[in-house]
This record gives C-alpha cells, sequence and structure tokens, in this order.
C-alpha cells in the first residue's frame, strides 16, 4: 500500500462481481419465512460490521444498533405495530384493504432477533462536513448501514424484514430512545425456510415493478 493511504483499485473476479449483484437481486423483506432458530454470534457480528462500514457524511457514522431480543420486550413492540397497523388497514378501501388484511407485514416475534437502527442528529458535533447544506445527509447514511446489513444477512442466508409501521412515540417509549436520536429501521432478523422469487408485494399483486428505462433521464429531468 503506498504510504498515502490509498492502493490500486480494479473490479472483482467474476465469481465475486456475481455474488454481490446475486445479493443485491435476492434480497428479500422477509415477513413469514422466519425459523426459531437463533442467530450465531459470530454472524450477528459480521452483520453488523457490514452496516458499521457504511459511508456516512462526513464520517459522522451516526447510526447505533439496538438489539432486541427479550419475547417480553418484543411483545410490547408488536402490540404497537398492532395498533398502527389497524389505522394503516384503514388509510385502504375496497380491493386494496382487502388484501391489505391478507398482508403479513411484520415477524417481531418469530424472529429470534429484532434490531432497531438509529440515527443520532448530534454526532459529529454541530457542523458535520458535507451536512453543512443538507441537514437529512446524516439519515441518508444511516440507511446506507441499512442497506449493507441488509445485502451481508442474503448472503449468511439470514432474512431481513423492516417494519416500517409504527407511532414514532411508542417505538420511542419501549426503546427509551432519547429525543435527538431518531429511529430509522426496526428490523426482524432470522434464519428462513424459503424467500420468494421476486418481492412478495409483486408476487402477492399489490403493485408491479417499474421498467428501468422508463425512469431514466438524460441531463435534465424529463428528457429521455
Amino acid at each position: 500500500m503506498a504510504s498515502d493511504g490509498l492502493k490500486p483499485a480494479g473490479p472483482f473476479s467474476d465469481a465475486e462481481r456475481e455474488a454481490i449483484y446475486r445479493a443485491i437481486h435476492e434480497r428479500r423483506d422477509v415477513r413469514g419465512q422466519f425459523l426459531p432458530d437463533t442467530i450465531d454470534e459470530d454472524v450477528l457480528q459480521r452483520l453488523l460490521q457490514a452496516a458499521h462500514a457504511a459511508p456516512s457524511v462526513g464520517l459522522s457514522q451516526p447510526w447505533n444498533f439496538i438489539l432486541v431480543r427479550s419475547p417480553g420486550l418484543r411483545q410490547d413492540i408488536r402490540a404497537a405495530f398492532e395498533v398502527a397497523n389497524d389505522e394503516a388497514r384503514a388509510m385502504f378501501s375496497g380491493e386494496k384493504r382487502e388484501l391489505y388484511s391478507q398482508l403479513k407485514l411484520a415477524g417481531i416475534t418469530e424472529a429470534p432477533v429484532n434490531l432497531c437502527v438509529t440515527c443520532d442528529r448530534t454526532r459529529g458535533g454541530r457542523v458535520v462536513l458535507g451536512r453543512t447544506h443538507n441537514r437529512d445527509t446524516d439519515l441518508y447514511s444511516t440507511v446506507c448501514a441499512v442497506q449493507n446489513l441488509w445485502l451481508a444477512a442474503r448472503a449468511e442466508g439470514i432474512g431481513v424484514g423492516w417494519v416500517s409501521i409504527f407511532r414514532d412515540a411508542d417505538l420511542r417509549r419501549i426503546l427509551g430512545i432519547p429525543d435527538h436520536v431518531v429511529p430509522v429501521a426496526y428490523l426482524c432478523l432470522g434464519h428462513v425456510r424459503e424467500l420468494y422469487d421476486i418481492p412478495e408485494l409483486e408476487a402477492r399483486g399489490w403493485g408491479d415493478r417499474n421498467e428501468l428505462a422508463n425512469l431514466i433521464f438524460e441531463e435534465r429531468w424529463g428528457v429521455r
């Protein structure tokens, strides 16, 4: 390695590159396929290290990871989810409400490990390099950590489900999250029996994947 900390860059081998793209395309949001088997602590630490290796604005590393394993605490979280889920269901109508009622949207008590990923908005001080003109870049950084963990989990054979249907105040109260910290993602982690070939919401008819070509513009918005 050169004295300035740089080293030669180049593409991965064909097998390495294929594995990266496989993890990306086979990643799934897991709801109902969790097994009760515990996750080996070495595997869990690798997943958290992958998350911690994410890029962050100004190297602020604003994330924290709250591991939730006790059955009682997960029951409290599930109760909070069910209240919010009933509210969410009522926001849809007709066929959408009927389909919503059939979807399993959380594996909180089935997955052996729950993980709340947070963003400490004071991390790095009052002025953070790269955050001077867009305050939300710390939140974006935390989401990068979530994606890192998700892809690493797929490579480890661990399923991940992101549960977003909560009242913010409920999650803060149950997990003791202070006001200056934002709960960004509540994740369910565990070994899985199987995965959908395509995203479950697509398979169940909730929506269709957009064609990439329809989402690409050249130089300016709307120019194809």
